[in-house]
Order: structure tokens, then sequence, then C-alpha cells
């Protein structure tokens, strides 16, 4: 099993006739994803990579029968894009663009939740089942299946860490990426759970960054809430105070959102972090007593 997406995902691509979109759109399915068409207003009756172009995801949704998203449309557009998918009908929108202004983030997460879609992202890689579905942009070539959930912050860590599971013989179940923006939709909380109530996940991996709170919140929810084995890496530990690293939400203010703090937190409740990537296998096989 996996979380949120699997083999019969049914997946169109927002943007597809742009560069990246239809880079991205012939990639995921020739990984086995199940992109069953894509939008560009205008440009209905196309296609790009054998999947049908609509001009809306509503026309996609009623004749594909999608029930997922994902955007790849520029900043000024990720709005209205988030805002169309949500209302066109698909359960999960997954928002690749970055850069997208912190308001409008703002109010696409709130409709989302009047109108009970889930959303992952702004400024994310997506996530992936492996050897099931992969929805975003995910090197899928570190990626094996196995029963290791993983949530993190930072893309490239995560490949990292993947690459590291892997060698050691532990695969995933899903990996998500949240996103590095301050306000984007699920977040550890939410995703801690849905892997607690998995029965084909039976460990945790947590990547985690500098800047907000939302670790510390998620060291409270693990100690409240989660029962199998987590392992937890928070990167930034020597970025400078007032200094924004790399994403928009990755910044010290006002002396919180410190990587000190962080790890603090999750050994308070217990929770093991490990002072390097490579480690969090180990940390986790200890756990599981292999």
């Amino acid at each position: 099993m996996s979380i949120l997406i699997n083999k019969d995902t049914k997946v169109i691509v927002q943007g597809i006739t742009g560069r990246d979109g239809s880079f991205h759109a012939a990639k995921m399915k020739e990984y086995g994803t199940r992109v069953v068409g894509g939008t560009s207003p205008g440009k209905a009756g196309q296609e790009v990579a054998g999947i049908p172009v609509f001009n809306t995801v509503k026309d996609a949704v009623a004749a594909t029968g999608a029930n997922t998203s994902i955007i790849f449309v520029p900043a000024p557009f990720a709005k209205d894009a988030m805002l169309e998918a949500i209302d066109g009908g698909v359960k999960l929108v997954v928002c690749i663009t970055e850069g997208v202004p912190t308001m409008d983030a703002v109010v696409c997460q709130r409709y989302a939740a009047i109108k009970g879609v889930q959303v992952i992202g702004p400024n994310c890689p997506g996530l992936i089942s492996p050897e099931e579905s992969m929805v975003g942009i995910m090197p899928t070539s570190v990626f094996k299946q196995g029963h290791t959930g993983l949530i993190s912050r930072s893309g490239t860590l995560t490949y990292e860490v993947v690459a590291s599971l892997t060698a050691a013989g532990l695969g995933l179940s899903t990996a998500v990426g949240v996103g590095g923006d301050p306000v984007v939709g699920l977040y550890f909380e939410d995703l801690l759970q849905m892997f607690q109530d998995d029965p084909d996940t039976d460990s945790i991996a947590l990547i985690g960054e500098i800047g907000g709170d939302a670790e510390e919140r998620a060291a409270q929810y693990i100690k409240d809430h989660v029962t199998k084995p987590v392992a937890v890496f928070i990167s930034g530990r020597q970025a400078p105070p007032g200094k924004q690293m790399g994403h928009a939400g990755a910044i010290i203010s006002g002396g919180s959102g410190t990587a000190a703090g962080k790890v603090a937190a999750f050994e308070a409740v217990g929770v093991p972090v490990a002072d390097e990537t490579r480690l969090i296998p180990e940390l986790l096989k200890q756990q599981l007593g292999k």
C-alpha cells in the first residue's frame, strides 16, 4: 500500500504544452504513472507525448475521470491554476511552481480546505509511491519500493536520504516533498497521521529545516499520536540568524526556527536525530530491530 497516490491514480498535467509540463508529463508517463490528460487553454484536441490536451480541468476530468492534478505554470498564473483544479473535480493537487506569492497560497489553501481537496506544495518536488506512481519531478532511479514513509521540506535532501535508504536495503512506501514555502498544503502532522494509519508503512523518515515551528509541532504530534519508528534530519545548523537559506520558508527570525531548537524538540520526545543524512537508515534499523 501507499498514501495519496498509487497505480490507479489518474493524473492531469496543467500547463502540459509548456517546456516543463511537456517534459515532466512524458517522464511521469514513462515511469508508469497514469497520465490521462493535460490542460492548456485554447489547445484542446492536441496531444503531448500521446497525452490528450483539454482547455480546462473540468473538461479533462469529465473526459478521463482524473482524480489528481499536477501544476506546471509560471508563478503569476499558479493561483488561478490551483483554484481551477480545486474547483474542477480532482481530489489531490500538486503544485510544482516556485515563487508563488504567499497570499496567493493562503487563498488556495483555504479554498482547498472548504472544498475538501488535498494540496501538496507549492514549490515542491511532488510525491512518489515507488513502482506504482510518481506525480512530480523526482529522480525515479533512486527510489525502491518498501515500507518507510518519507516527509521532507527539501527536494535535494530527499534524494540523498532515499539513496541511503535504498543502499541500506530499506525501500519507500511513499515519499512526499511538502515544499519549502512559508505556506503550503499537507504538512508534517497530516502526513505523519497518514503514515501511522498505513498498514504497509513500518517506519517514517522526516527531513526538516530551519524556519517556522512545524518541526517542533511535529515532534509533539509524534509523541501524542505516532507509534511507529521515526528518524529525523534537520538541515541548516550553520545558518546565520536573519538570513534566508534556500527556501522562502527557511529563515530564522525573532530567535525562533533554529536548527538547534528543532533538534532539541525531537530529542525531548525520544525521536533520534541524525547528524548526517546517511545515518537515517541506521537509526530506523535500530528501532526496527534489523
